[in-house]
């Protein structure tokens, strides 16, 4: 069973930047694709970004695409989200979740294990 625990959520101004990070337990990282997804009040989960078991492979929804990078650390169990350029409809509470997929995949129900998630709030 795969514990996920996101960190580095915040308020933040437009323009400005956040680095999530989600650390896993009771796992080895390195089995799974790993996936960001965020949820803004009133609207379903979506797909952020997502890298491959290896790292070597990442995958960004075109609304993040130049802004955000993904990376992923397999030594250290952990996975990053840097986000640049933040804009207030980004504004979510962010969420890592881990799939058995070998390649980052956009549907939720590929994922098997999430993390309670961590706010982010951009202020206009």
């Amino acid at each position: 069973q795969v514990q996920l625990v996101e960190s580095g959520g915040g308020l933040v101004q437009a323009g400005g930047s956040l680095r999530l990070s989600c650390a896993a337990s009771g796992g080895t990282l390195s089995s799974y694709a790993m996936g960001w997804f965020r949820q803004a009040p009133g609207k379903e989960r979506e797909f952020v970004t997502g890298i491959s078991r290896s790292g070597s492979s990442t995958y960004y929804a075109n609304s993040v695409k130049g802004r955000f990078t993904i990376s992923r650390d397999n030594a250290k169990n952990t996975v990053s989200l840097q986000m640049n350029s933040l804009k207030p409809e980004d504004t979510a509470v962010y969420y890592c979740a881990a799939s058995p997929q070998r390649f980052a995949v956009v549907a939720l129900g590929a994922y098997d294990y999430w993390g309670q998630g961590t706010q982010v709030t951009v202020s206009s």
